[in-house]
């Protein structure tokens, strides 16, 4: 049979730490395997020269990578097994699609994220997948 996957969105907010946490609990719960996501910037589209524009890339997906990695790591110390998804923004419309491909059964997010506006009591994002996701969603504050 199958082992449960809990999908984990992190974006490097003060919020992923506890994220990561919760996902931890629930995981050994659940007796669960881990997609932990990030998604970054869009990458350019124009650029004067082809390999400025590869440079780019490379360097976002370097970026998503080590922001990745503490969490990864922690995952792992904890006997975990996780899989990592670098996806491209929008944020919300990938954390819906990756939950509904990888069969998850709860997504685990940050209340807000990055951009943090005050005025929000759940992030636009938060939002977003509150409205579209396939599974349970536990967002952390």
């Amino acid at each position: 049979m199958a082992r449960h996957q809990l999908l984990a969105a992190v974006d490097g907010s003060d919020h992923s730490t506890k994220v990561i946490d919760s996902t931890i609990e629930f995981a050994r719960l659940l007796d669960a395997e881990v997609v932990l996501l990030y998604c970054h910037e869009k990458f350019p589209t124009i650029v004067v020269q082809q390999p400025y524009r590869y440079e780019a890339i490379a360097g976002i997906l370097a970026q998503g990578e080590m922001l990745l990695e503490p969490f990864v790591q922690r995952l792992r110390d904890a006997g975990i097994a996780v899989e990592k998804r670098l996806m491209e923004e929008p944020a919300g419309k990938a954390i819906s699609e990756v939950a509904k491909v990888e069969n998850c059964k709860m997504i685990i997010m940050g209340s807000r994220g990055l951009s943090n506006f005050t005025h929000l009591f759940v992030g636009s994002v938060t939002n977003h997948v509150l409205q579209t996701t396939p599974c349970p969603v536990l967002v952390i504050r």
